[in-house]
């Protein structure tokens, strides 16, 4: 396993981080344990969960996973040994999740008093805003509609939610601070501030979706993380599995996500599930001798600005396939097959 450090920080990650967003829905705490037992000794130190998860959400398994993983590092005990992120939730029709109001002072205590209790621990390594409280073009949406701009967009709202965040740093209970979902307006208004004032916290990451058919990031963001030195972390790198080829095979199982559900955010990728640009991936995989996880993976976790790739699993098999491609570097002829299909068919699966 290869490290890297994030952003200006002093936190060293492993390329491959773990994400737990299925447990408690897709996978029980026995199978969430088994998990980070493997994971750790394939040398994974960076796990991300959510006060939010298990995904797709729902109030009966509200926190489920947090409380699952602070199970597990009351009996791991090596806590320093580990980089933990988790994220507060952005405004939503969640009503269980704080009445939904999104981020402010007020809920940002709630949500980190939360998450430290249920994972048993004192401190976070890395507190993400897990989407912004403006609306952006996240979550399936193509265009910012500036008839939908809200004034909790703005500055003010910047402000308040650096202070109060740095409040926490200050206090020992969060270590560093990240974005997730967010734009690069979004981004370069947090490090002006951190600019204009030292004492307000530095984004070090930034964790959105990137795939093989999601390179959106390419256009709009690559150069931000270049030049500034944020660490941009992809959830999503599989697009939800289907760049494993197996809903063209048939080999996905009655629980995987496209089978049991998806919802309107991933209609974009579902309708590429038996699409000929999936199709021309996986094989490309094959012409070189490559499992497709491994040359989706290795893809992503290789770019420049990228410091750790998320990954998700609901089985050991699935897992170790994943962990396997952080040994895989993709050579000039898979990366050529891999631009050519892209300049023919670019970002199909949005997410």
């Amino acid at each position: 396993m290869h490290y890297q450090t994030l952003g200006t920080s002093a936190l060293k990650v492993s390329k491959i981080c773990l994400g737990t967003m299925t447990w408690g829905q897709q996978n029980s705490e026995k199978e969430a344990h088994a998990q980070l037992d493997y994971a750790i000794n394939r040398g994974v130190n960076f796990i991300d969960t959510a006060e939010m998860y298990a995904v797709p959400p729902d109030e009966k398994t509200y926190t489920l996973t947090e409380q699952y993983l602070g199970n597990w590092l009351a009996k791991y005990g090596k806590r320093q040994q580990l980089v933990i992120a988790s994220k507060v939730a952005g405004p939503s029709n969640m009503r269980w999740v704080r009445g939904g109001e999104g981020l402010t002072p007020q809920s940002i205590d709630a949500a980190l008093t939360g998450s430290l209790k249920r994972l048993k621990t004192d401190y976070i390594d890395l507190y993400q805003l897990h989407w912004p409280q403006r609306r952006v073009n996240c979550f399936g949406r193509r265009d910012f509609d500036p008839d939908f701009a809200t004034p909790e967009g703005g500055e003010a709202h910047f402000l308040d939610i650096l202070q109060a965040l740095k409040k926490h740093i200050d206090a020992g209970n969060i270590r560093e601070v990240g974005l997730s979902n967010e734009t690069p307006w979004g981004i370069m208004k947090c490090l002006q501030l951190h600019r204009e004032d030292a004492n307000l916290p530095r984004m070090q990451t930034v964790q959105n979706p990137y795939s093989l058919l999601q390179r959106e990031f390419d256009n709009h963001s690559s150069e931000v993380c270049y030049r500034e030195n944020i660490t941009m972390l992809p959830y999503s790198p599989l697009a939800g599995g289907i760049l494993s080829g197996k809903y063209l095979d048939g080999s996905a199982t009655a629980s995987a996500r496209f089978n049991d559900w998806g919802g309107q955010r991933q209609s974009g990728l579902a309708v590429t599930v038996r699409s000929q640009v999936v199709q021309r991936y996986v094989d490309l995989a094959h012409e070189h001798g490559l499992h497709p996880v491994h040359m989706a993976l290795a893809f992503v976790t290789n770019r420049f600005f990228v410091g750790s790739s998320i990954i998700g699993a609901t089985t050991l098999e699935q897992l170790k396939t994943s962990l396997d491609s952080s040994e895989v570097i993709l050579s000039d002829a898979v990366l050529a097959g891999i631009e050519a299909i892209h300049a023919a068919h670019p970002n199909p699966g949005l997410y």
